[in-house]
């Protein structure tokens, strides 16, 4: 505090500096503001710079977790990510389980079906013989993000039948 009781801002120059690199970083593809706060951190801006900057660029609609939510896990499904790994990515970059969780839902994809057409791009059709390979084959389902009960769906022989 100043010793007239007004609350030290950060000088013009520094928050138009922030604010024009957060437009950067926006400009290239969408960011959570976890991630944003990130980077723009790395680049040397003060905490306070950073908050203001992110407050301005949510009130303007250039910054919106739910935007950035909603375009990651429309990607990353494309891209043949199970649900599990959708959603730890997201809680990584500050995003809160229920709205991953809500934006995974809103996708409609049956995710037994999704896992079922990695493995077949991965490893081809035939489904594995011996206890080796299945477990080669669940352990890579796995780290696609694939839950256990989605995995066994897609390996066990009886349940395509």
């Amino acid at each position: 505090m100043q010793a007239t009781g007004v609350v030290d801002q950060p000088d013009e120059e520094a928050m138009d500096a922030g604010y024009e690199a957060g437009v950067r970083l926006l400009a290239r593809r969408e960011h959570s503001s976890q991630e944003l706060a990130r980077k723009l951190g790395a680049r040397g801006y003060e905490q306070r710079v950073i908050e203001l900057v992110l407050d301005r660029l949510v009130r303007q609609g250039y910054l919106s977790d739910e935007r950035f939510t909603e375009v990651f896990v429309r990607q990353r499904c494309q891209q043949g990510q199970g649900p599990v790994k959708i959603v730890s990515d997201l809680s990584q970059r500050g995003i809160d389980e229920r709205l991953a969780r809500y934006y995974l839902d809103q996708q409609s994809v049956d995710w037994i079906e999704q896992a079922r057409a990695v493995r077949v791009r991965r490893f081809g059709e035939a489904l594995p013989d011996d206890r080796r390979e299945r477990a080669r084959q669940a352990r890579f389902l796995a780290s696609r993000g694939f839950s256990a009960e989605q995995v066994y769906s897609v390996l066990d022989s009886r349940a395509r039948d």
